[in-house]
């Protein structure tokens, strides 16, 4: 998901209300029970699970439609107030916002149920397709329909850029915002992270000096004062949501125990330098350093993946990303993907097959467990500043930035899909990626705009376009 400023999350959620989510406010809701049990918590993170496709923000939406206006579990206010502390973490929001709510109304287990629940049936998926992948893609069948799918993902990056920055840009700070954080990425190649603290600083300072410029404080509603939400009502006598010091040694001993103790066997066993360990490793690192959504964090993978370790190839990276986009659960499932083909094509003495499912499975492990640990720790905190105009201030200008890294990402998209050789030029400002121009794949470029205008301009949905554009570049390649 993308990373999204509270007030346009707010009024692009509002505007999909219904007759029948208002009649849901009227005195009907009073007779609602408040009190949700925890089996049927996990028959609704199941199929959340199951459902949520679209990224991040379609995953957004999903939760909002069946937990604040449905099932009534939820609050407008604290539903956007722990999106807020969410989008302010590395990893995926949308699932971390589903541990958040699961642990407020089934405390640990609740948050352990629905995050796991929300990334197992994509986990699946990309598994088996990985594994598929791996034997046929050099099949032309298959070539020619990631070739085709490869301009319906194009569109959906391009179209996360424009949905975002529209909603999000309100002015022309905020554009300012976006475009510094491009041309640093882009030209200076300056670690994300540090844009994303830059941002998050200058947020602040703007909550002081043009606060009308990051005004987005929400306020909690009458039905939740008047506790007609099951959240409200399950916490109010509850110790779980209370800060507590010695729950954090407890938490953190825990926690990283889980996260570390697979990569310490692993390199007991294969040593130091094995691919496990660099993978593990690498990916724990993205699980720490990378804000900003799936799409951020896409942008620093897919540079290291590809052009440092060399564990898959661009072609490989987008084929990946299109495999994750027609999967339900987080977009970042991708990094499985990665890690699969990685240790598939570099098996050492392991069978290629067994070695990819190893690498992937390690990489689900030290990507996600880190996910949980964030929200345990910080959550009770967050509960406490739910009126903090401050924190608002800061998301806004780290939400203004992720515009900009997105941005980045397109253009990196948009180049090895259109061009059949990308350069990094070595600069005096640092490296730059630039096309070989007379590598221009026409094909591509026609194909990329037909799916540009059923998507933008026909409204065509993400999944139906992928698979037109995939069966259009099989039946191209057919003829060509």
């Amino acid at each position: 998901m993308h990373a999204l400023n509270p007030k346009f999350v707010e009024h692009s959620l509002l505007s999909s209300h219904t007759v029948d989510n208002r009649m849901n406010t009227s005195s009907d809701a009073t007779t609602l029970d408040p009190h949700v049990t925890f089996s049927e918590a996990l028959k609704v993170w199941t199929k959340i699970g199951f459902i949520s496709f679209g990224g991040p923000a379609g995953q957004i939406a999903l939760m909002h439609r069946l937990l604040v206006e449905e099932k009534r579990w939820i609050s407008e206010e604290r539903f956007l107030h722990a999106l807020n502390y969410c989008m302010l973490l590395p990893g995926p929001e949308a699932q971390q916002l589903a541990i958040y709510i699961g642990w407020l109304l089934h405390r640990t287990v609740g948050g352990i149920a629905a995050g796991t629940l929300f990334v197992v049936p994509g986990a699946i998926f990309i598994m088996t397709m990985s594994a598929l992948y791996a034997r046929f893609s050099t099949v032309p069948l298959v070539q020619s329909l990631f070739f085709g799918a490869k301009a319906a993902v194009l569109v959906v990056v391009i179209e996360a850029v424009m949905r975002i920055g529209k909603r999000a840009l309100k002015n022309q700070l905020l554009y300012a915002f976006a475009g510094i954080a491009f041309i640093a990425i882009f030209f200076f190649n300056m670690p994300f992270p540090f844009v994303i603290l830059l941002a998050a600083i200058a947020g602040l300072a703007g909550a002081k000096f043009a606060p009308d410029k990051f005004n987005v404080a929400t306020t909690a509603g009458a039905d939740e004062a008047n506790g007609t939400y099951a959240v409200d009502v399950m916490t109010a006598n509850s110790h779980h949501t209370k800060t507590s010091s010695s729950r954090i040694f407890k938490l953190l001993a825990v926690g990283l125990s889980l996260w570390f103790t697979p990569l310490l066997i692993l390199t007991m066993i294969r040593g130091g330098d094995s691919l496990f360990v660099q993978e593990g490793l690498f990916f724990s690192k993205l699980a720490i350093v990378t804000f900003g959504g799936a799409y951020a964090v896409l942008s620093y993978m897919a540079q290291e993946a590809v052009g440092h370790y060399s564990w898959v190839t661009p072609n490989q990276m987008m084929d990946g990303l299109g495999l994750a986009e027609t999967t339900p659960g987080p977009l970042i499932l991708v990094v499985q993907y990665v890690a699969f083909m990685g240790a598939y094509q570099n098996p050492g003495n392991l069978d290629p097959m067994l070695a990819g499912v190893l690498g992937a499975l390690l990489t689900l492990w030290v990507t996600f467990v880190p996910c949980f640990l964030w929200i345990f720790l910080g959550a009770p905190y967050i509960e406490k500043l739910r009126k903090n105009k401050n924190l608002n201030a800061a998301l806004t200008g780290i939400t203004a930035a992720v515009v900009g890294v997105i941005l980045n990402l397109a253009v990196w998209f948009a180049m090895h899909v259109s061009f059949g050789t990308v350069h990094e030029l070595n600069m005096p400002i640092g490296k730059v990626s630039l096309p070989e121009w007379s590598t221009l794949r026409v094909d591509s470029v026609l194909l990329s705009l037909g799916a540009a205008i059923a998507m933008l301009h026909f409204k065509v949905r993400m999944i139906p376009a992928l698979f037109t554009c995939g069966l259009a570049g099989i039946i191209w390649k057919s003829l060509t």
